[in-house]
């Protein structure tokens, strides 16, 4: 895993090394410019790159790499290039290394665009084309591996993160109506981001650039199927079918030239992953785990104990009582933009206990997503079945109900699943997030709180169309994919754990494992309110009845707790009279949301450190990249 950038046909001057710099957590093993000469002193093209080297370590591995007319630079990993690489030398073309950086340039020579479908792995990419004038850049189908570009009057520039892109010598501006959705969701959609001037390749997309061809053509490669008829397959099949395929994307993502672990919750889904790495890996998996101390709600260590003991792991367990006051900083500096999502928090600090002793990770993210696993997927499936009258008048009864103090209780959950029942399949899967969707006119005001749920609405308009013919669970399942997967859950976990200089490898989300899944059942996915069936049912001798039964926990931290304590004073400074934010939006509405937060009325603690990531982000914006 590693950082890119590039600058093509700008006339003005670009700092490639100081965007490396800013990035040098990506990439701690090599740093490295090429510069493409053009007509006088201004370069053709400029690529930049830092590297964490995981296969063939050696400098033939290097990137920038150049080869006859390509030149490429690759974030990511390619786990079956060897597939690839037998049937270019077949072909008659000759490698001289071994990485998948080589076999993804000649790959491209031999198939153009097409490489994409006989490549697996996480990637983003970018290859020029020196004879054609051209430009190629791809991102993986689950969005793994971010790219960010800003066109130039004259070309674009592109990097990994949008810090390196701003380092570069490009001012960014805070895109104010984004924020809006920001504020709405806790995250981002779409192509756009918190920087007026910067977009996202979305992932399972890909981009050309012509020379002085303008605005970069931008299409979809790939899009997973869960629009698709169900497979016509018996429990058995099906459940043999998983077991095959997860077994075969573990037994990819193994293969490294430096040490490789696991994240361990003793969750089913990690559970899995660490059991099937016994199965192929001759000594002890290296495993890791932290556990927060005085709260129980937010320590899983037992039953990742449980887990570890299951398969003799050798495993690292953390017991922490973090001082958060010193992360925020740094985190919010890794995502170049406000990000809801507390649970960074805890992915930071197991990543950087695992990097102590390993440099690659397997995890389990990507097993809700496509296996069913969260209850909100049930509760929205439920809210379908329940004919409109109904729900409407439940909506209207619930309404009434005062909020707790908690969201995470029974009362909370039932309250939300009423007054949501009525809307919109949209808006009812967006409803379930924590942030200021349902007070949004308070926070930003009317007009800007319009034009932010608009965004959003269109946004899921657009990612829903497609699967109007299918059942309620399976659009449920694309929605979560090409929104919370992408924008919160990989996005969290790329940044806390490149922040470290630690890859993550995800073998639920590999590309054959996600069209099987995609075309379960409905009754495979789910029995009753048994989430997940079909995964338990392909693994039984793999998950004690403890795990398999255990509630769902989440990886979360107790930040009410925190606000109260040693978050205290940093709140206190983040929200003083003059704050940055308040140029964004309304101070009364944000000490109102304090005090209710201090009082214990209710529980606004994922709005918090939205409104806390976004007060640093912006601080951060008047400083020099």
């Amino acid at each position: 895993m590693c950082g890119i950038f590039g600058a093509i046909g700008t006339s003005r001057p670009v700092n490639a090394d100081r965007a490396l710099e800013v990035m040098a957590h990506r990439g701690p093993d090599q740093r490295a410019v090429l510069r493409l000469p053009g007509e006088g002193d201004r370069p053709e093209a400029t690529f930049g790159f830092v590297r964490l080297a995981i296969l063939d370590l050696t400098e033939n591995g290097a990137q920038p790499m150049q080869k006859g007319d390509l030149v490429i630079v690759f974030n990511g990993e390619i786990y079956d290039h060897h597939l690839l690489r037998a049937e270019l030398e077949e072909r008659g073309v000759s490698f001289r290394s071994r990485s998948d950086t080589e076999v993804l340039l000649e790959g491209y020579r031999a198939f153009g665009e097409a490489v994409l479908d006989r490549i697996t792995g996480m990637f983003a990419f970018a290859i020029w084309d020196t004879k054609r004038g051209e430009l190629f850049a791809a991102r993986d189908p689950a969005g793994k591996k971010p790219f960010f570009f800003t066109q130039v009057p004259d070309g674009l520039v592109f990097a990994s993160e949008i810090k390196a892109i701003r380092a570069s010598g490009l001012r960014t501006t805070v895109d104010e109506d984004e924020l809006s959705v920001f504020l709405a969701l806790g995250h981002g959609h779409g192509d756009r981001t918190a920087h007026a001037e910067v977009r996202e390749l979305r992932p399972g997309h890909c981009l050309s650039l012509a020379k002085g061809a303008g605005a970069p053509r931008i299409r979809r490669y790939y899009r997973a199927p869960f629009a698709d008829p169900p497979l016509e397959i018996s429990a058995d099949e099906a459940a043999s079918e998983v077991r095959r395929l997860l077994d075969a994307a573990v037994k990819r993502r193994l293969v490294a030239d430096v040490p490789v672990g696991a994240f361990l919750s003793g969750g089913i889904d990690s559970t899995v992953v660490v059991g099937l790495m016994a199965k192929h890996t001759r000594g002890k998996v290296r495993t890791f785990s932290i556990g927060f101390e005085g709260d129980p709600a937010y320590d899983e260590t037992r039953f990742a104990r449980m887990a570890a003991q299951s398969f003799d792991t050798d495993h690292t367990e953390l017991r922490v009582t973090p001082r958060a006051t010193d992360l925020v900083d740094p985190l919010v500096r890794m995502h170049d933009g406000p990000f809801g999502d507390s649970s960074a928090l805890p992915t930071s600090i197991v990543s950087g206990l695992t990097r102590e002793h390993v440099t690659v990770a397997l995890t389990g993210d990507g097993g809700d997503e496509i296996f069913c696993g969260y209850e909100r997927f049930l509760a929205a499936e439920v809210a379908e079945r329940i004919p409109a009258p109904l729900r409407h008048v439940a909506a209207r009864a619930a309404s009434l109900v005062p909020p707790g103090p908690t969201e995470k209780g029974l009362r909370a959950k039932a309250r939300r699943f009423f007054v949501t029942s009525a809307a919109s399949l949209e808006d009812r899967l967006f409803s379930y997030s924590p942030y200021f969707l349902p007070r949004l006119d308070a926070l930003v005001g009317e007009a800007r709180a319009r034009t932010g749920r608009e965004r959003v609405t269109s946004f899921a308009h657009d990612v829903l169309a497609p699967t109007s013919g299918a059942s309620a669970l399976s659009r449920i399942l694309a929605f979560n994919y090409e929104t919370y997967l992408p924008y919160d859950l990989l996005v969290k976990a790329d940044r806390s754990s490149m922040m470290h200089s630690l890859e993550l490898r995800s073998p639920f989300l590999d590309r054959a494992l996600t069209d099987f899944a995609a075309r379960l059942p409905d009754g495979m996915r789910r029995r009753g309110l048994s989430k997940k069936w079909i995964l338990k049912k392909a693994f039984p001798d793999m998950l004690p009845d403890a795990l398999v039964n255990r509630p769902k926990m989440g990886f979360g931290v107790p930040l009410a707790a925190w606000f109260r304590t040693s978050l205290k004073g940093m709140l206190d400074d983040a929200f003083a009279p003059g704050a940055r934010l308040y140029r964004y939006v309304d101070e009364a509405e944000v000490r109102r949301l304090l005090a209710e937060q201090d009082a214990g009325k209710a529980d606004h603690g994922q709005r918090v450190w939205l409104l806390l990531t976004l007060e640093t982000w912006l601080r951060q914006m008047e400083e020099a990249p």
